[in-house]
């Protein structure tokens, strides 16, 4: 089940990561779910 939030980045930040992801072919959400289930590993 996915669920929707709502987050507030730094425009600056946003706009290059999301023209990373669109440069790279991949999904903005998936990218940031893999990024945060990657540190929470991290952080054991």
């Amino acid at each position: 089940m996915k669920k929707k939030v709502t987050l507030s980045l730094d425009v600056d930040v946003y706009l290059k990561f999301q023209e990373f992801c669109e440069e790279n072919d991949i999904m903005l959400s998936r990218r940031i779910e893999r990024l945060i289930k990657a540190h929470m590993e991290d952080e054991g």
